[in-house]
């Protein structure tokens, strides 16, 4: 059943497209900006003692965050690669490369209790500011790489995926949750028994994917879902090759409208969709992230010069015990 996303208030970041939002250990909202600063956001709740300070600067353009237990921060950065950021501003090229050709657009990642990393890349062949060409080409060269502790040399495990996004773990960290943008679904990777390293389907989802956030051991895994699911583009991915790469051209040469209807999904870890928000005719657009803080929900958006909080449904519990998680 969906129901209404229900905006309270937005919060101006001084700088535009807050494209992953996470949640410390302290409730502060980070989320990454154009201009390569990473922010910190106090109070998000209350807009009148709500605070946004610079935590760091990565010197790219920062997309997916991962908070550490030592405050420093995992970063996919989409112009330098995979950082580890410290909160005074120390930062440090984890990897940029894999498999002998740069990483072009990383864009999530996820930190697991014995410190391997696990982190997707969207795109071998579009950057970031090109993403809709990969989406309308549906060229399947999305990638899921693992980085393993100590190591500077990531393992491409997965390849072949439409536009790899988001990012989460199980509880029992036994498997990862993956957001397939371009086939409007996820993914579920196990990472122990006997299926380990075989990726399965997970879940059917009313719109495409972007960033994942895990609400807890206890909560769902919350789904950002910037653009509804198109006919027109599932037609269009039937087409030829050499159609599609037409249509790419002519659609990155025009400005993108984003659509006004956004929304955001959680999904337990059996894949069933237990909450679809919706807005239809929004006005804060390309809604790319999602995390709860208390009873509100913090959506970032790789567009909006901001934040937008907005309701907890009466309906959605609160993990006993948790306040914030990934």
């Amino acid at each position: 059943m969906t129901r209404a996303l229900v905006p309270l208030h937005n919060l101006r970041l001084g700088g535009v497209g807050p494209e992953d939002v996470v949640v410390d250990a302290e409730g502060r909202v980070l989320a990454g900006l154009a201009d390569g600063r990473v922010v910190r956001v106090h109070n998000v709740e209350d807009p009148d003692l709500a605070r946004v300070e610079d935590f760091a600067s990565t010197g790219g353009r920062p997309l997916g965050l991962e908070p550490l237990p030592d405050g420093d921060l995992l970063v996919c950065d989409a112009e330098r690669g995979l950082l580890r950021v410290s909160p005074g501003g120390a930062v440090k090229v984890l990897a940029d490369s894999a498999a002998g050709e740069p990483l072009r657009f990383c864009s999530n990642v996820v930190s697991l209790r014995d410190g391997t990393v696990y982190f997707t890349v969207s795109s071998r062949r579009y950057p970031l500011h090109s993403w809709l060409g990969d989406i309308v080409e549906h060229i399947g060269t999305g990638r899921l790489l693992r980085l393993a502790p100590g190591s500077s040399v990531p393992e491409v495990v997965l390849e072949g995926l439409q536009f790899a996004n988001g990012l989460a773990a199980s509880a029992d960290e036994s498997f990862l949750v993956l957001a397939e943008t371009n086939a409007c679904r996820l993914l579920r990777f196990p990472l122990t028994g006997p299926r380990a390293g075989h990726v399965e389907h997970f879940a059917d989802l009313p719109g495409m994917p972007d960033n994942l956030w895990r609400d807890g051991a206890d909560g769902p895994i919350w789904v950002a879902l910037p653009l509804p699911r198109l006919r027109v583009l599932d037609g269009l991915h039937r087409t030829p090759f050499a159609v599609r790469r037409a249509v790419a051209g002519a659609a990155l040469r025009v400005p993108f409208r984003p659509s006004g209807s956004v929304g955001v999904a959680a999904v337990d870890d059996r894949g069933a969709v237990v909450h679809h928000l919706a807005r239809h005719h929004s006005g804060f657009r390309m809604v790319t992230s999602v995390c709860r803080v208390g009873r509100r929900l913090v959506l970032g958006s790789v567009s909006e010069p901001g934040l937008a909080v907005c309701a907890l449904p009466q309906s959605v519990g609160v993990p006993v015990g948790v306040m914030t998680g990934r």
